[in-house]
């Protein structure tokens, strides 16, 4: 630790419980949200049972089963009724509870949980409608459950602010998995050139988790110096600032990020994926622990994870690298494991201490437009003279 650091002193961070948008029991909030959350995805999934070539992906088709999926939307629609009813008998925010059962009619006008599944036209590009449903149901369940189990801020509620912005980026971002992948896979073609069937064969002759921690380890440079780079190339700053933005975090606050940050992340990590080609089996394994640990890390959780977090990256680890506070500025760039950010010099870890404060030193729009315009008006700024926030 430098001397500056050392010479810092840390706060704690003080949330002030908001009991305008706090969930009580008896009030109707829980049961309204309830009924849209639950009335909105059963829309979205019978409209993808409807178009399945232009609202599901080929990548996740082959994984899920969708025929049993299809009781899941039975007892969906049903629990978005039931709590809707519960929302109208409570006699408060009966907007919400009218909003979730219009809704789920509206499902269940279009065919319901009865829609026939059939073969499906294969379509490269398409919305990830099923992406979209499944990665919503499983965070909500988990992580929101976790948040609201074991805390770092107790006082943070759920709709806190800016929750709507993020959780219009997780929807986009899943919405365009599919051309991120086509994106990510064209990117990584143009390395062909530098595939060795020796290098292919070896890694596929190893374990399997071995296989998975060499993914791990080689994903993990190149996102590392990646991210680096955003923080440090200046022109690249605004870009990557949109991330940064966020000021309070919990499971959905890893979603912002401006869209060509969302498209290079991929390109870039799919090129030593492509040049090690290891066994399908190891990639899946990389996927769903790269996707599960990228939420973990932004999340409201208090856990240190104890001698694993001088492995892999934790959530104090990943918000003390969203920390406006000074000795935390361009630090902890590694999205896996601490190694590269403790061999090159950018690890900040103060084991008793986690962040006061998040965000960018100065704001950033609060709008989607603005954020995704801001890399320009910050250039257009820089043109005049004046320095990016950081």
């Amino acid at each position: 630790m430098s001397n500056a650091e050392s010479d810092y002193r840390y706060r704690k961070r003080r949330v002030k419980l908001d009991r305008q948008r706090e969930f009580r029991l008896g009030e109707g909030r829980i049961s309204g949200y309830s009924s849209v959350f639950l009335g909105a995805l059963s829309l979205l999934a019978v409209l993808a049972y409807l178009y399945p070539s232009y609202l599901t992906t080929i990548e996740l088709r082959q994984v899920y089963d969708a025929g049993a999926l299809q009781k899941v939307l039975k007892y969906g629609m049903y629990f978005s009724l039931l709590f809707g009813v519960l929302t109208l008998v409570l006699r408060r925010h009966k907007r919400l509870g009218i909003t979730g059962i219009g809704l789920t009619l509206i499902a269940f006008a279009l065919g319901g949980y009865s829609i026939p599944v059939g073969p499906v036209e294969p379509r490269r590009l398409s919305l990830g409608v099923d992406w979209l449903i499944l990665a919503l149901l499983g965070s909500v369940f988990v992580f929101m459950t976790l948040e609201k189990l074991f805390p770092k801020y107790r006082n943070q509620v759920i709709m806190r602010p800016e929750w709507d912005l993020d959780l219009f980026y997780f929807c986009l971002n899943h919405l365009l998995i599919s051309a991120i992948l086509i994106y990510g896979n064209y990117h990584a073609s143009h390395f062909h050139w530098a595939v060795s069937p020796a290098v292919k064969q070896s890694v596929q002759s190893i374990p399997l988790l071995l296989q998975v921690a060499l993914i791990i380890l080689c994903a993990d440079f190149v996102l590392y110096w990646e991210h680096r780079l955003y923080h440090e190339v200046s022109w690249l700053w605004p870009v990557h600032a949109v991330h940064h933005s966020v000021e309070h975090m919990d499971w959905l606050a890893g979603s912002r990020g401006h869209f060509l940050q969302v498209f290079s992340e991929r390109a870039m990590v799919l090129v030593p994926l492509y040049l090690l080609g290891p066994d399908q089996a190891a990639l899946d394994i990389y996927v769903v622990f790269a996707a599960l640990q990228a939420v973990l890390i932004h999340s409201n959780l208090r856990f240190t994870f104890g001698p694993l977090k001088y492995v892999f990256v934790t959530p104090q680890f990943h918000h003390w690298h969203h920390s406006s506070e000074k000795p935390a500025i361009d630090t902890n760039y590694s999205a896996h494991t601490v190694l590269f950010d403790r061999l090159f010099n950018s690890y900040h870890m103060p084991e008793e201490h986690w962040p006061a404060e998040y965000g960018t030193t100065r704001r950033l729009p609060r709008s989607v437009i603005g954020q995704m315009l801001y890399p320009i008006t910050a250039l257009v700024k820089r043109s005049r003279g004046a320095p990016p926030p950081h």
